[in-house]
């Protein structure tokens, strides 16, 4: 009879732990090397063959940043628009990263022609500097150069 009494008692147990909540929670996506934010440092803009330095003039500093499927960018002016000549410019929109092939579909941007056109780079990280680098082509506005980004991530 003890053994009987014992073996319910078990048989109890182990369906009470098997009786677990089927809850289904989505597993969080990993985070890639891109999340978070990054300062432009360094950006270049190659046409026919001719090189210009475009980094943002010391009195403006521009910022990308990424999550797992967005990115976005803005650039500024540090003085706060109390300027002869205010500057501010954004975008955002979503990208695909597969190796090195990275491309940006612009959903958004000051610059409404712009927007709704994908772009696509190479993309390298090494430590905390990400380099951005590919064509720019737009027929219409007669946009077609290459350029060099070269961000340091923001700690």
């Amino acid at each position: 009879m003890k053994t009987y009494y014992l073996a319910s008692f078990l048989l109890l147990t182990l369906a009470a732990c098997n009786n677990q909540s089927k809850e289904v929670t989505e597993t969080p996506k990993a985070a890639t090397t891109l999340d978070g934010t990054w300062h432009l440092i360094s950006s270049k803009s190659i046409q026919k063959g001719d090189t210009t330095v475009t980094t943002p003039p010391k009195d403006q500093e521009m910022f990308k940043m990424f999550n797992a499927t967005n990115f976005a960018f803005f650039t500024h002016d540090l003085v706060h628009g109390k300027t002869a000549k205010p500057y501010y410019s954004s975008g955002a929109g979503t990208y695909t990263l597969n190796g090195d092939d990275y491309t940006e579909h612009l959903a958004y941007c000051d610059a409404r022609d712009w927007e709704n056109r994908d772009f696509k780079f190479k993309l390298t990280v090494t430590n905390d500097t990400l380099v951005q680098k590919g064509i720019e082509k737009i027929d219409s506005l007669k946009v077609d150069h290459e350029i060099i980004e070269t961000y340091v991530k923001v700690k």
